[in-house]
């Protein structure tokens, strides 16, 4: 099996991506997680252009990784020094690692504009700089910046420069489309061309996105020969982004038979993507290919009948393989197969002619065209399927709440109190709380009353609580009457549930999630109990 190595430059290009800030401590954490994902090479920065980077190499000295070579990156040397007196070389050999990557001009307007050199003497920066440090490392990467601009300006000009690296003892020749605007057939001619001129050269790829074509240009290049991609974990990096390890990954190995981390690494590949995600404080992309939470979601129902008879009628690889796996969302677009596969999800075996499924199938689509969505909302979901079965869910019986908000000019927070009236195995309980807020009120108030009678409600915690507008704004209210989505996040020692409530009024809603989440919880207890688990 043909293989590919796989250099990650999260750390460095990645972290240039706006809202992307990472500290010393958690580049480190990263790139021991791509350590784990069995990448080979991991760029983890410029250690002479800040303190961040500088102080990443100082602190990685002392930690060991276990199929990574850890990467130092930087410039070849300025043109009014030499490579032994340039501070940019110097930093890079501080940082002490195995490899160093280096870029240089290949562009010729580069060269004569943006360093205001003549263009030999920029060939000698270039194998100048390699030289000087192929003596001193164990590796030497370079990178043709602005490779594909050159070919297409002046394609000579932009061989010679990549030969300039090679000759002086580059180990691998990346070309980079650092604009991110060249099209796949011109990075297919200029390959092309670079394989003819040096046939005995390891090339890579370095591709930027800004034309949404960075995968497609590294897969095409790694078709042509080339032995090395370069990229970032969800395709993080300045601008539009850099192409995307998460999609290149799978792609070379189950599609192209092309061997890069292996296939069992490759299962931790979600893992780490949001691994990746959740340290940079940002917000997993659902949509995004192989490893995104919808990449494998199926709502339309004849979408589902056909997976439940072969995935393959709807899927392009197995979820499994790259750490995702298949989900069957619930919505008003459900046929009887998503009520059917949801409800095995869940432990129940229904017959496709069970009344169950057609009652259920009714008030599923009747709910959520009032703003309802069950497939973030299981616990929700479940408690109405044990109702479509006929079986009591509901522990308590509401009667009232009241809850009253007020705030004086010399109060520095609100102050609010619920009542709750509910009816609990025949009796009648009056409770009333007070609470950071309406909803948090309305809860310690329900909860007051229900404890007696369930004490392992004192288990259950709030982990999360989200509010969504689900209508426009309306033109005569401001758009304070538009409706809203709750849902609360529940756990206790055994597991987490989500339940939804849907109201144009706020509490309302919450109220609705927070019965849900109760009811659950102490449904699943007498399941529990049922099946001797508790």
């Amino acid at each position: 099996m043909r293989k590919v190595t796989i250099y990650d430059t999260t750390l460095r290009d990645g972290a240039q991506a706006e809202e992307l800030n990472l500290t010393t401590e958690d580049k480190v954490r990263i790139a021991h997680k791509l350590d784990e994902l069995g990448i080979h090479y991991i760029e983890g920065g410029w250690p002479g252009s800040n303190p961040t980077d500088q102080k990443f190499f100082e602190t990685i000295k002392s930690h060991t990784f276990e199929n990574a070579k850890l990467t130092a990156f930087g410039s070849t040397h300025f043109a009014k020094s030499t490579p032994e007196n340039d501070a940019n070389l110097a930093a890079l050999l501080a940082a002490e690692t195995s490899v160093i990557t280096i870029f240089g001009k290949t562009w010729d307007m580069h060269a004569t504009t943006a360093l205001g050199i003549p263009l030999e003497r920029n060939l000698e920066l270039i194998a100048n700089s390699v030289s000087y440090l192929n003596e001193r490392v164990d590796e030497v990467i370079f990178d043709a910046e602005h490779f594909f601009d050159g070919f297409k300006h002046n394609p000579d000009y932009a061989l010679e420069a990549i030969n300039a690296a090679y000759e002086a003892g580059a180990s691998r020749l990346v070309l980079c489309d650092t604009n991110g605007g060249t099209l796949t057939g011109e990075i297919s001619e200029a390959i092309k061309a670079v394989m003819a001129a040096l046939p005995d050269a390891e090339i890579g790829i370095h591709a930027h996105n800004d034309s949404e074509v960075a995968v497609a240009n590294s897969i095409e290049a790694i078709r042509l020969g080339a032995t090395q991609v370069q990229g970032t974990i969800n395709g993080y990096g300045e601008r539009c982004g850099n192409a995307n390890l998460c999609s290149v990954i799978p792609n070379l190995e189950l599609k192209m038979g092309i061997e890069t981390i292996g296939a069992e690494n490759m299962k931790r590949l979600l893992m780490t993507s949001n691994f990746v995600s959740e340290t940079a404080n940002l917000r997993p992309f659902m949509r995004q290919p192989f490893v995104g939470a919808s990449a494998f979601a199926h709502k339309g129902g004849i979408h589902v009948s056909a997976i439940l008879k072969d995935a393959r009628t709807y899927e392009h690889i197995v979820p499994g393989s790259v750490g995702n796996e298949q989900r069957v969302l619930l919505s008003d677009q459900a046929g009887k197969s998503n009520i059917l596969f949801k409800a095995k999800e869940l432990g129940y075996e229904l017959g496709k002619n069970d009344p169950t499924v057609d009652t259920l199938l009714k008030e599923l689509k009747q709910k959520e065209s009032m703003g309802y969505e069950y497939s973030v909302a299981d616990a929700s979901f479940e408690l109405i399927l044990q109702q479509a079965m006929g079986k009591q869910v509901n522990y308590f019986n509401f009667k009232n709440f009241f809850v009253v908000d007020s705030k004086r000019e010399e109060d520095p927070e609100p102050f609010t109190e619920a009542t709750v009236i509910v009816d609990v195995q025949g009796e009648v309980e009056h409770t009333a709380a007070t609470g950071m807020g309406p909803v948090n009120a309305l809860d310690r108030a329900l909860r007051k009353g229900l404890e007696r009678f369930y004490p392992k409600l004192s288990e259950v915690r709030l982990l999360d609580f989200k509010v969504r507008v689900l209508s426009g704004a309306v033109r005569d209210t401001g758009g304070t009457a538009s409706f809203v989505r709750v849902l609360i996040e529940s756990g206790d020692s055994h597991e987490r549930w989500t339940t939804m409530g849907v109201s144009h009024n706020i509490i309302e809603a919450s109220w609705q999630a927070v019965v849900d989440a109760i009811n659950y919880k102490l449904f699943k207890d007498d399941k529990r109990a049922a099946e001797g688990t508790a």
